[in-house]
């Protein structure tokens, strides 16, 4: 039984930073290697007195301490100790719910330049701003299924002068709180899995990353691009790639008013309703048509022949459409192309039976032949025609077009296929009896 007056278990309270990593890493359990990410034999400038830790720890640059079941930091002095070298940190599925004991790891950790904190326990947990100062020097952060409030992004963004990447996904957000402090050195932002339906909320986005350059919204089920053209243009000034996979778009007009976005060049788009009804070489064509700036869609690069092919198959795609239906860029691809006429249908598959004239002798027969069968049953085929036996006759072919200049052809081996032969209506087939 368990005494009240003793620590409790681990599995109950959980385990410290210093406890996972002096086990991971030391010298029994992650030996010293040489090469490029090995571990760095680490022996620390400060260990507290009576410290049970060891004296030195294999400690590489990137700590992958995922499931460890880590609730709290440990001694903050031997975190400074052994990893003032490290640049990235996976504290992933652990038990961390204080952001006390988060910023005491982080702020020990001068050289940290990446964090991820996914699926820890942080719903409702409230972050004071002079603990978000620890992660000022923090470049990418990952915050994934943490349910961490939109106020607690808030706060750290405004503490971390340098972040560039943030992961927010599976975080159940349905609405984002607006700020009056912007995030100017934003690049990424990754914000899938959530439930962000309505285009306002997005709108708030654009002025709380001005320099925001990829946006990954998937799988948010939003209905719809809803501003003016001129707010449009301003929210996402330096937006290059926007990942809007299976949201809830119904409308061309939403794709239409991507061309807004003044310096986007790539887009991903799959799974949409609007696309549902259309072939898969439809949607790519009609895409492309739509998006004259975009030089790669769903990840593979668009060019130039294929753009011309796109847009050209655009105008075609509409030509029977009427005046009032026909999308704004149509106009603008007609000024360019010419009002195109649909192409001309061909029928490319092969030629399975042909009607040709049987000679033999002096008697003449027009016969409908399977081109898919051999000489051999051809033969067979033509025994009740010419009255021969199979054995007792060759066969010629005769091409009608070019007979004169080569002249028949004879169909020797009994094996082949009677389309190698290309044989068209009107040709001749010339059956001779074998001499005794």
């Amino acid at each position: 039984m368990w005494d009240g007056a003793m620590e409790p278990p681990e599995d109950e309270e959980g385990r410290t930073f210093m406890q996972v990593i002096s086990e991971k890493y030391s010298p029994e359990n992650f030996p010293y290697r040489r090469g490029p990410g090995m571990g760095v034999v680490v022996v620390p400038t400060v260990i507290s007195q009576g410290s049970p830790m060891k004296d030195r720890l294999n400690l590489p640059s990137v700590l992958v301490l995922n499931g460890c079941g880590i609730s709290r930091a440990g001694d903050q002095a031997e975190i400074a100790g052994f990893c003032a070298h490290v640049m990235e940190l996976d504290l992933s599925h652990n038990k961390l719910q204080d952001w006390h004991e988060i910023s005491k790891i982080v702020s020990n950790i001068p050289n940290l330049d990446f964090l991820n904190l996914s699926s820890n326990p942080l719903s409702g947990v409230a972050l004071e701003p002079r603990h978000a100062e620890a992660f000022s020097r923090v470049r990418r952060l990952v915050l994934n299924n943490t349910q961490v409030s939109w106020d607690t992004v808030l706060l750290l963004t405004r503490e971390m002068p340098e972040l560039e990447e943030l992961f927010l996904c599976l975080n159940e957000y349905s609405s984002v709180s607006a700020s009056s402090v912007a995030c100017p050195t934003l690049r990424l932002l990754h914000i899938t899995d959530n439930s962000l339906q309505d285009w306002a909320e997005v709108r708030k986005i654009g002025p709380m990353f001005p320099s925001l350059d990829t946006l990954v919204m998937a799988n948010n089920n939003l209905a719809s691009i809803q501003d003016s053209e001129d707010i449009l243009q301003r929210l996402f000034p330096n937006l290059r790639s926007i990942n809007l996979h299976n949201s809830g778009l119904t409308q061309w007009q939403d794709i239409e008013k991507l061309n807004l976005f003044p310096k986007l060049e790539e887009v991903r788009l799959q799974g949409i309703p609007l696309l549902q009804t259309y072939t898969n070489t439809e949607r790519r064509s009609l895409m492309i048509a739509q998006l004259p700036s975009v030089s790669s869609l769903n990840g593979s690069k668009v060019t130039d022949s294929e753009r011309e092919d796109a847009e050209r198959f655009f105008i075609r795609y509409h030509v029977d459409y009427p005046e009032e239906a026909l999308p704004y860029r149509y106009q603008c691809l007609v000024t360019k192309y010419g009002k195109l006429e649909p192409l001309a249908e061909i029928d490319l598959r092969p030629r399975c039976h042909a009607q040709v004239e049987v000679h033999c002798e002096d008697k003449v027969e027009e016969v409908s032949i399977r081109l898919d069968q051999t000489v051999a049953e051809l033969k067979k085929q033509l025994r009740t025609v010419v009255q021969l036996s199979t054995n007792n006759m060759r066969l010629y072919y005769i091409d009608k077009d070019v007979c004169c200049g080569f002249g028949p052809e004879e169909m020797k081996y009994s094996t082949r296929a009677l389309h190698s032969y290309s044989i068209r209506d009107g040709d001749e087939i010339l059956v001779v009896p074998k001499t005794k």
